[in-house]
């Protein structure tokens, strides 16, 4: 019987399960998929007991193609900055509102204010209060649904929420408290003060671990629920933005890693908490103590390429290398076409949830691979403009290690390589997504791996695309055009989202 770790990823389309020997090798995987609620313009909910469904099946069909195996520990990872409301008896009071939720603006400028201003935010938290962010929610909650809000004892996060159906604990760990804007990421603890300060009781904040702490352990009901041995220890784990750093074995300073999931994430690892100058970046708690995470956020990446397969090919709906096989019929630059990512608003370097996707440059010459690969080359952009914030902070590299699903595209990956000018590299697991880091973290629990840094090292390269100098040119030219259109374009983002909300 062959001893493994499991892995599972609560994401925005699915849940993910997979099962690691303890070499680090995955063994089997499966994906339960799961729909996404969207009942007005700018909000996104999901109902939690869809992510425990997907969870059971995903958990099942792994552990069937896994053969005889031993678990000896679970990790668990998810879709940030989601609120799931609780009752005294841990029911759940409405759908979760997601990481990519934009109705709580007006309520993240009243934790700003009420802070003392941005300044006293940083200082608190090192990070803006950003539309999304779990605290913003709470807040919109209590304001927009007082009687439910009432009712609420404790809120948990998408992964944290599974943890309390695999074993009855309320728990969370540093990386997701970090994305919920009331954690104070340079000591590691809830900004209490702050809490306070904005009217909210401390007391709904779950109490909190660092990532690789054993949380919980998988329940009587839930060993009958998910197949599992009673009694299997549960790690920490990690929000997937900052979990997936581990998965492609970015531990050390100086290593960049990109991933295109349904959002599109820059992230590298630090030594020390930084200082975060106006909020635009991310600096979280890493899952390895002692150290921490900086990332920029676009909320639009491989999102984009499900829209635009949806909107261009409504019909057939070819499968991903499809149309990414017709984008490598558009030359570099895609014939003089520009496309602005921001369907669903942004995040990073624009913190803008009226900011509005954007073909520019759009002519009668111009078909689908066009179009498609300018969706690609908008991504690649997004990232290089995050990066132009990261690089100050010393945080430059002549490596980009490559994840999510879009990794797998050799194009999106090359793109990367030409524009940044250095070699991009896919990595052993990467692949897998935050499920591979998740149960990475699981091993550290144990004592499978000493440490992060020596479990981060089972993550050996695979591929590698090394950067044309011609190509890079003419993409970073393209850039320097589509760095001039999110400033030329506000006033515009603003008056369509006005007209929006009057529709």
């Amino acid at each position: 019987m062959t001893e493994v770790l499991l892995g599972i990823d609560i994401g925005t389309s699915g849940c993910k399960a997979l099962v690691l020997d303890l070499d680090g090798t995955p063994i089997a995987s499966a994906t339960a998929t799961y729909p996404l609620a969207r009942p007005r313009p700018g909000w996104t909910e999901q109902d939690p007991a869809l992510w425990v469904e997907g969870a059971r099946k995903a958990v099942a069909e792994a552990l069937a193609a896994s053969g005889r195996t031993q678990i000896r520990c679970i990790g668990l990872s998810g879709q940030m900055h989601g609120l799931v409301a609780l009752d005294e008896g841990h029911r759940v009071l409405r759908p979760a509102l997601l990481w990519n939720d934009q109705r709580n603006g007006a309520e993240c400028a009243e934790i700003t204010e009420r802070a003392g201003g941005l300044e006293a935010l940083l200082a608190a938290t090192n990070n803006r209060m950003l539309i999304g962010y779990t605290g913003g929610k709470i807040v919109w909650m209590r304001e927009n649904e007082p009687e439910l809000f009432a009712r609420m004892t404790c809120m948990l996060n998408p992964k944290d929420y599974l943890r309390l159906v695999l074993s009855g604990e309320v728990a969370t760990e540093v990386s997701d408290a970090s994305g919920t804007g009331l954690f104070d990421t340079r000591r590691r603890q809830w900004a209490r003060e702050l809490t306070e300060r904005i009217g909210l009781d401390p007391a709904l904040l779950p109490p909190c671990h660092e990532s690789s702490v054993i949380s919980a352990r998988v329940s009587a009901s839930a060993a009958r629920l998910f197949g599992l041995p009673e009694g299997t220890p549960i790690a920490g784990g990690g929000g997937d933005s900052v979990i997936q750093t581990i998965g492609s074995g970015v531990i050390a300073p100086g290593e960049l890693q990109t991933t295109i999931g349904t959002a599109g994430i820059l992230a590298a690892a630090l030594d020390k908490p930084v200082d975060n100058p106006d909020g635009r970046l991310q600096i979280f708690c890493n899952v390895a103590p002692e150290k921490w995470h900086c990332m920029g956020v676009s909320l639009n990446a491989g999102g984009a390429m499900s829209w635009l397969r949806e909107t261009l090919w409504p019909d057939d709906e070819p499968a991903f290398e499809a149309i990414v096989e017709e984008a490598a019929a558009s030359p570099t630059g895609a014939r003089g076409l520009l496309f602005l990512p921001y369907l669903y608003g942004e995040r990073c370097p624009h913190p803008d949830p009226s900011a509005r996707a954007a073909f520019v440059g759009l002519t009668a010459r111009h078909g689908r691979p066009d179009m498609a690969r300018s969706v690609m080359e908008g991504v690649a952009y997004a990232f290089a403009d995050m990066h132009r914030l990261m690089a100050p902070l010393g945080m430059d590299s002549g490596l980009i290690k490559a994840s999510g699903g879009g990794a797998r595209a050799p194009l999106w990956r090359q793109m990367q390589a030409d524009l940044f000018g250095c070699d991009v590299v896919t990595t052993q697991g990467a692949a897998e997504g935050a499920a591979y880091g998740a149960a990475l973290v699981a091993g550290v629990g144990i004592g499978v791996w000493p440490d992060a840094q020596t479990a981060a090292a089972c993550c050996r390269p695979l591929t590698r695309e090394r950067p044309d100098a011609a190509t890079g040119e003419r993409m970073r030219a393209m850039l320097s055009v589509y760095r001039s259109l999110y400033p030329a374009l506000i006033a515009s983002f603003d008056a369509l989202a006005a007209l929006d909300t009057q529709a």
